[in-house]
């Protein structure tokens, strides 16, 4: 018996020791040593952007301020996670603020006092007015300094929800020879100080020419509409965009760029690129092999050959394509920009509200949009560049961009602000709409990849969208258009759950049945 039990305690052991000697040590809060200040950032960053960026900073700090610091990274997941951690800790924390000044701690209060709409509601209840200014006044805090990355829309909706604070960064830092203050239809950075851009990503397609050459057709996919053709069903790995903020801007642009293709249609307008763009992410969610809940592990999943393609940020496309380079040789795998579907995205870092050191998260700041600019875009090894791994990401400082630097640069050719886009995002159309989408995509595709992969599975095997027109007008079927899409937003944040859930609920449900009928017509021919 004790020979049983002391295999058994073996075999966990061999089990469990491993992740916990391996674990993120990232992941744990740090303790400085006396002296030593520490600065909390959070951020769904990739390990290489945190250890560049943050030993650069550190050297930054101590001849500037002659004081030691330590970076202490959280990660508790992608963006939206991040956003959703960020807004439960607020809760937490300042729900003993509002109950110290006589303020009782109701439903309604914990979901107004970090709603902009109650900052303009006349009707809204007392204490939800009073909750809300009171938290605006306030330096309540969650122990966390900086916000680093995750896109503009997400931190934008963080400072108008009152958890990020003017960083009152110097302006000598954002003159107009330095930075343009919006580029591409978006803001590079929040004139109140809200949040600041400091690089220009863009989004595109990933592809591993090995897996590519074992297809029939052996085309490389260079537009958003090649990664919906059927031969790619089962072949391409994507990010769940409720779970990546990157993700969501990557479909985002896909809709986007459907609207631009609908304006110059004729006999269509750009609100009919709404369903155009949505039923092209549905043909893409159906042709993926794999969801991951990471942008960063799409290229990986490519690279090795989990699947044939898929959609990927410049920063990890690039990055891994240049390892891959340097691993074989000669590479199989490549970040490639879509033909008329290439976007900028400035992705920002903002001050939380609270932050405990405001001159170090200051700091970090001013150094990002200045010397920190090189790590972020030169070679590894290369003056003011980082030390290991080049980092990739187009900065917003335009004087990197000038001939002197270039044999620094990691991506010499590549200038954004020369380039610029195929199209102009346009915020108005679509910029409302974000968290809708990454709900739409959620319900109406991964929450029924099974039914959808079916039908389209079904319709490719008779012979292709043309051959049964009556199954493709099912499956294209949508939940509501454009110009409905305000009202289906509005359902979303109703303030009673049981009424989001059952609206979510009729979606799927609606999508499943037509799903199935797509299927079915498709098995008919029709």
């Amino acid at each position: 018996m004790k020979t049983k039990i002391l295999t058994i305690l073996i075999i966990f052991a061999v089990i469990l020791l491993p992740p916990i000697l391996l674990r993120d040590k990232g992941a744990a809060p740090v303790i400085p040593p006396p002296g030593t200040e520490r600065l909390v950032i959070i951020t769904p960053h990739s390990d290489s952007i945190k250890t560049e960026t943050g030993n650069a900073f550190r050297a930054y700090y101590k001849k500037k301020y002659g004081k030691d610091i330590i970076l202490d990274f959280r990660a508790p997941g992608g963006t939206s996670d991040i956003i959703r951690f960020i807004a439960d800790r607020y809760k937490i924390e300042f729900r003993a603020v509002c109950e110290e000044n006589g303020i009782p701690w109701t439903p309604a209060v914990a979901t107004g006092f970090a709603d902009p709409s109650t900052d303009k509601n006349p009707n809204a209840d007392p204490n939800v007015k009073k909750a809300r200014k009171l938290f605006l006044s306030s330096d309540v805090g969650i122990g966390i300094d900086l916000m680093y990355g995750g896109g503009v829309f997400d931190l934008s909706r963080q400072a108008s929800r009152g958890f990020a604070v003017n960083a009152n960064v110097d302006p000598s830092y954002l003159t107009a020879d330095k930075m343009p203050s919006t580029f591409g239809g978006e803001k590079i950075y929040d004139r109140n100080g809200l949040y600041y851009g400091l690089c220009l990503s863009t989004f595109g397609i990933c592809i591993n020419t090995d897996r590519i050459a074992e297809m029939k057709n052996k085309e490389k996919p260079v537009r958003w509409a090649d990664l919906g053709d059927p031969r790619f069903f089962n072949n391409l790995a994507v990010a769940d965009p409720s779970k990546s903020g990157s993700a969501n801007k990557c479909f985002e642009i896909v809709v986007q760029q459907c609207m631009a293709e609908a304006e110059n249609t004729p006999g269509k307008t750009w609100q009919d690129g709404w369903s155009d763009g949505l039923n092209l992410i549905k043909r893409i969610i159906a042709n993926a092999a794999i969801i991951t809940d990471s942008a960063g592990k799409v290229t990986r999943d490519v690279a090795s050959g989990n699947a044939a393609a898929g959609m990927a940020i410049d920063t990890y496309g690039l990055t891994e394509q240049e390892w891959n380079t340097l691993q074989f040789g000669t590479p199989h795998f490549f970040y490639i920009t879509p033909k008329g579907g290439t976007a900028v995205s400035p992705d920002p870092v903002q001050m939380l509200r609270g932050a405990p050191n405001k001159q170090a998260a200051r700091a970090f700041i001013e150094f990002m949009l200045s010397e920190g600019q090189k790590t972020l875009c030169f070679k590894a090894g290369t003056p003011g560049g980082p030390k290991e791994y080049a980092l990739r990401r187009p900065p917003v400082l335009k004087t990197l961009y000038q001939p002197q630097f270039r044999q620094f640069r990691s991506d010499p050719d590549y200038n954004p602000y020369a380039s610029g886009a195929d199209f102009v995002y346009r915020p108005e159309r679509t910029g409302r709409y974000y968290d809708l989408l990454r709900n739409l995509i959620r319900v109406l595709m991964l929450d029924c990849q099974e039914e959808l992969q079916a039908a389209w599975a079904a319709i490719i095997k008779a012979g292709g969208p043309d051959k049964v027109p009556e199954a493709m007008r099912e499956f294209n079927a949508l939940p509501f258009t454009y110009a409905e899409a305000a009202a289906a937003a509005k359902g979303l944040n109703a303030e009673n759950a049981r009424d989001v859930v059952r609206l979510k609920r009729k979606w799927r449900d609606e999508m499943r049945a037509h799903y199935k009928n797509a299927a079915r017509l498709a098995a008919e021919g029709r």
